[in-house]
């Protein structure tokens, strides 16, 4: 999480002239909430299903973690139970997992393990929890599998189910908060971490200290089971210290127009030289990754609940993402930048067309509250589907509501920004679950909002430096061109301005500090080329 600050720096993105509408019928989605009886709210889990049924393993009882050492992911919040729901007939089944063994045990209550469903397996790797063997927080070096099936049936009937659990250990695997999906026999964990200790938000020197080591990469490997051993057979990882220092971030499954699979990496924390989200992306297949330069994703920058969805008649992929954290968010019609990146109530979708050209849009509808973190989207798993997981739009019904499948748990927060005041009370692990629906016959009245930013060329950030008014610009060139750069009050009158002639194509940073502030104030950024322009109203609160 960010640094305490003495000050905050909100920047709006006016909003006139960078939105336009689009239609997609893809993306005409309905949430229902549904509740089931004594079901516990849970967030950063994993699952696996079976038999429209699922099965719930690790993850969080509370809500955000704590800034405090002592207090942050302590022992009392570990998910300690296996968790089978029945979403249907809404039931739910629980058993300890106190049965298996110590090192089972210690992996299986973490926190943000990599998971991923092949068949009636599970196999999940790392987590991060407290081990009573190391008697420290850590994060595990293990691949679990589990047989989804027969432990949902021995859970339901109250029968053993330690003979459906294998575990194996391998340092290589030791991450936690990266995603795991797969490329035909290829398994692919992109980004997260090793965290050894307590977390402290002072730094890994003071207190009592803790280790955290960035992957910066993609690392490759093959499973081979054969239903009783597990052996991993690891292949050269595809490495970037600048572009795949993330954790925490969304990664989903992706089909090309030429039908090919791979895999998008969105957004995710932290950049190497600034505590702020990413806003590219990275693509990545089966023989390369790279950074999708012409594209930038400005909401729901932390993991939270996705969806993807492929049209092979329109050869046009999108994702839909709901809520969880983000550096911007909408607020009446304007797109808000918050470096303190809060909880967003935000639903979006990011779209690749025939061409390949990627876009952000915001959907009319949005979460009930500021939920989404940490959540899941458990998919229906009558609908067709491609070996990925991707949904097949064109074979889908002629039904006018399609469920989708569902949304369950994450954190609920109360508030946009807690992590200052956080003691515990201000968000909780959410028991919500939502049915997704995608309404077919009916998506004529569906009106998505094109964020034009998210395709501009300019990428225009703005940060704040934690001292008196100060901030800085950074923008990206597409090419050789003169920047001006104007600063207003809010009443309009020009306080600076400057020209930088013949900028060079790439990365630029302006660094500025406004002397009139005494109370705070509202200021107007505009930033100007040959090629295109953009304004920001900044918003200092002192």
């Amino acid at each position: 999480m960010n640094q305490i600050r003495s000050f905050a720096i909100v920047f709006v993105l006016l909003f006139i002239p960078h939105f336009i509408f689009s239609q997609n019928n893809m993306s005409n989605i309905v949430i229902e909430p549904m509740t089931i009886a004594d079901l516990g709210g849970i967030q950063s889990y994993s699952f696996g299903q079976w038999d429209n049924k699922w099965l719930i393993v690790g993850g969080r009882l509370d809500g955000l973690h704590r800034r405090q050492p002592f207090a942050s992911f302590d022992i009392a919040g570990h998910n300690t139970l296996l968790i089978v729901v029945d979403p249907i007939n809404k039931k739910k089944w629980t058993a300890s997992i106190s049965s298996l063994s110590n090192t089972l045990q210690e992996q299986l209550k973490s926190t943000n393990m990599q998971f991923y469903q092949e068949g009636k397996f599970l196999y999940l790797t790392g987590g991060y929890g407290y081990s009573d063997i190391q008697k420290d927080h850590t994060t595990f070096s293990n691949l679990t599998a589990i047989d989804v099936s027969e432990t949902i049936n021995a859970i339901i009937s109250g029968k053993s189910f330690t003979s459906f659990f294998r575990q194996i250990t391998d340092s290589k695997l030791q991450v936690t908060g990266g995603r795991l999906e797969k490329i035909g026999n290829t398994y692919y964990l992109v980004g997260g971490n090793k965290f050894i200790g307590r977390y402290n938000p002072m730094g890994p020197n003071n207190g009592p200290g803790f280790i955290q080591e960035y992957t910066e990469q993609v690392k490759k490997f093959q499973i081979v089971d054969n239903g009783t051993s597990l052996t991993i057979n690891h292949l050269p990882s595809y490495l970037d210290a600048d572009n795949l220092h993330r954790r925490d971030l969304n990664v989903a499954p992706q089909i090309m127009p030429n039908g090919d699979e791979s895999i998008i990496a969105f957004s995710g924390v932290f950049q190497k030289t600034i505590d702020l989200p990413f806003t590219n992306c990275v693509h990545i297949d089966s023989n390369k990754h790279y950074v999708i330069n012409n594209f930038n994703q400005y909401y729901n920058h932390y993991h939270c609940a996705h969806i993807p969805i492929f049209s092979s008649k329109y050869k046009e992929m999108n994702t839909l993402f709901f809520g969880g954290i983000a550096q911007y968010y909408d607020s009446a019609g304007v797109m808000v930048q918050n470096n303190d990146v809060p909880f967003v109530k935000t639903i979006a979708r990011v779209s690749r067309d025939s061409v390949g050209e990627m876009k952000e849009f915001k959907l009319p509808i949005q979460m009930p509250s500021l939920l989404g973190a940490g959540s899941e989207f458990i998919p229906n798993e009558n609908l067709p589907r491609f070996s990925n997981g991707v949904f097949k739009y064109d074979e889908f019904s002629d039904k006018d509501s399609i469920l989708l499948g569902y949304i369950y748990g994450g954190i609920s927060s109360k508030e946009a920004n807690i992590f200052f005041i956080n003691d515990g009370t201000q968000s909780n692990a959410s028991s919500q679950i939502f049915k997704v629906f995608l309404l077919k016959k009916s998506a004529t009245n569906a009106i998505d909002i094109l964020n034009t930013e998210s395709i501009g060329k300019l990428q225009l950030r703005v940060y704040p430096i934690p001292s008196r008014g100060e901030f800085t610009v950074r923008y990206y060139l597409a090419k050789k061109s003169d920047v001006t750069y104007t600063l207003y009050t809010i009443d309009g009158r020009e306080i600076e301005k400057l020209v930088f002639p013949n900028q060079s194509q790439g990365e630029h940073t302006y660094a500025k500090k406004i002397s009139e502030i005494e109370n705070g104030g509202i200021f107007i950024l505009k930033l100007d080329t040959g090629y295109d322009s953009v304004i920001r109203k900044i918003v200092i609160e002192l």
